[in-house]
């Protein structure tokens, strides 16, 4: 089956993307709910969570994405090759993280990668960034202490913005102004690019204090 071919950008804000998400079972989900649980927001296609589930069959992975047709394609894509440690779904981050998480069973949540978000470069778009002060204080709430928050963008003013609400936020803190490797084995789609294009990237680390 070839891609599916969807719009690269959706507009958050938009009323078709302001309905909480429907919470599914998770012990339908995962075999093993607690599992530590890797949370990858804006997964894109799902191919990274797709490589890395199979390297740690012990943890159990997430991936929201707010394109749904990209969403279906990664569960048929991932049922394909009978991963049980792994599902995708689909909504806006913005809207449905808190209920998401608290559904969840509590402790579980370890790491979170938040991986090329869309820049929005507008000021007036701006809003629309994934990564928002509520994002940021709602991730505080639920991941493990000692958790970790890896953030990481080819554009220099995102990384840069979504690294200053984390800083801003008291429970989180960082060792270094950038990392200089990916601390995670396997690489993203748009991470390869980037790189392959002779580009920087840019990216941070945070643990829950």
């Amino acid at each position: 089956m070839g891609r599916v071919r969807v719009r690269q950008h959706v507009n958050p804000l938009s009323q078709k993307f302001q309905e909480p998400v429907a919470i599914p079972n998770w012990s339908e989900i995962y075999p093993h709910v607690q599992h530590p649980l890797h949370l990858d927001i804006g997964c894109g296609r799902g191919r990274f969570l797709w490589e890395i589930a199979q390297q740690r069959l012990d943890w159990n992975f997430l991936g929201l994405e707010i394109r749904k047709p990209l969403v279906i394609e990664a569960n048929e894509w991932r049922d394909r090759h009978n991963l049980n440690n792994l599902h995708y779904l689909f909504c806006n981050a913005n809207i449905s993280l808190k209920n998401i998480l608290s559904s969840l069973p509590e402790n579980t949540l370890h790491y979170v990668s938040i991986q090329f978000p869309d820049p929005w470069f507008k000021n007036r778009h701006q809003k629309r960034r994934v990564v928002q002060d509520d994002l940021v204080d709602t991730l505080s709430q639920f991941i493990i202490s000692g958790g970790q928050i890896f953030l990481q963008s080819d554009v220099e003013e995102v990384a840069l913005q979504m690294r200053n609400l984390f800083d801003l936020h008291s429970s989180f803190s960082r060792s270094s102004d950038w990392l200089e490797e990916n601390p995670l084995p396997v690489q993203t789609e748009r991470e390869i690019a980037t790189y392959a294009k002779g580009e920087p990237v840019y990216r941070v680390l945070f643990e829950r204090l």
